[in-house]
């Protein structure tokens, strides 16, 4: 077990640096200049220039050397051992000033929103998306895992259809489709839920809920899949000639190895949950940090694009595995 932890931590740099790469060329790409915009205030030529050689926006390589050395804390360990940090906040403290705002992982600024850098911003939307993304999760498993239940116990019932029709519904469905349609029946006709916002348990509803619809059609899938599998198995015959009841087949023998599908297919799913509601925070006016990465796409910020990319391929690659770990723990056979 603590060999494929180290394995993965070691993997983990070259996997980020791969994304990171990718990425920052993508969007390098993107045709328009993030210091030019059409409304507001127009700096001049000689700022825009200036700007651009102070963010290092007028060379790839620069930028590209430049941004990675900050946020993977390469700068902040170098200015620590040569003293930098340490003069910094003795000349502040002569001045009676505070000292500067220092990152280990210094994401940059942001080119869109004035006075904010892209560590604040992620430590004001990460949570969101977080609570936005687990609360999901947990609706996908407590109606996936239902669904795929009652398909198993009773294969090509009406119950089994049903579950079955739902679980292509969701797949299928786009999610603002579901979104849209949600808002029009539980806020708008009848006005259960507020239409959008965010720091209230009833405004988390709809929005998990849109959410955690295609992860529960798949989770629904699996279970279905891995219970009918168990279901015929000799163990399953022998805890019934027991005596044991159906439930305690079902949920303490039967359940266990059906759910090691699921299991696998958590990680990422969690992972996507979290950092990939971008739709779902635009329909329901949340402000979690997918809203934040499409406005940075728009206006080519590519301090916030490489930021969010970076925390979300992290999370991605962590998930990933936490899953494995935990899917040994739960069949120590795998190896």
């Amino acid at each position: 077990m603590l060999g494929l932890i180290l394995r993965r931590l070691i993997q983990l740099p070259v996997i980020i640096l791969v994304i990171y790469t990718i990425t920052l060329t993508l969007s390098w790409a993107i045709p328009g200049n993030p210091l030019e915009k059409p409304e507001g205030r127009q700096p001049s030529a000689e700022v825009i220039e200036a700007m651009k050689r102070q963010y290092k926006l007028d060379s790839f390589p620069a930028f590209y050397t430049s941004y990675l050395t900050s946020a993977t804390g390469l700068d902040y360990l170098g200015d620590t051992l040569s003293g930098k940090r340490a003069r910094e906040r003795e000349q502040a403290e002569a001045a009676g000033v505070a000292p500067p705002t220092t990152y280990v992982f210094n994401l940059g600024p942001s080119l869109q929103y004035n006075d904010w850098n892209v560590n604040e911003i992620v430590a004001d939307a990460l949570p969101v998306s977080v609570v936005l993304g687990l609360t999901a999760i947990l609706i996908a498993l407590v109606i996936g895992i239902t669904a795929g239940v009652i398909g198993a116990v009773k294969p090509n019932s009406i119950a089994d259809l049903a579950t079955l029709m739902v679980a292509l519904i969701g797949i299928s469905l786009p999610s603002f489709v579901v979104g849209t349609l949600l808002l029009l029946v539980f806020a708008v006709i009848f006005p259960i839920f507020p239409v959008g916002g965010w720091g209230k348990l009833s405004g988390l509803v709809l929005p998990a809920t849109t959410l955690s619809l295609p992860f529960a059609a798949y989770i629904a899938r699996l279970t279905r899949m891995g219970m009918i599998d168990a279901l015929t198995a000799d163990y399953i015959r022998t805890a019934r000639a027991k005596g044991l009841s159906e439930m305690t087949v079902l949920l303490k023998h039967a359940l266990k190895n059906a759910f090691l599908p699921v299991l696998s297919y958590l990680g990422p799913a969690t992972a996507y949950a979290m950092t990939g509601s971008f739709v779902i925070e635009k329909v329901f006016s949340i402000p979690g940090l997918g809203q934040h990465f499409v406005n940075g796409v728009l206006n080519k910020d590519l301090f916030l694009i490489m930021g969010v990319v970076l925390i979300f391929a992290t999370m991605l690659v962590l998930f990933n595995l936490a899953v494995d770990v935990l899917y040994r723990w739960v069949d120590p056979r795998i190896s």
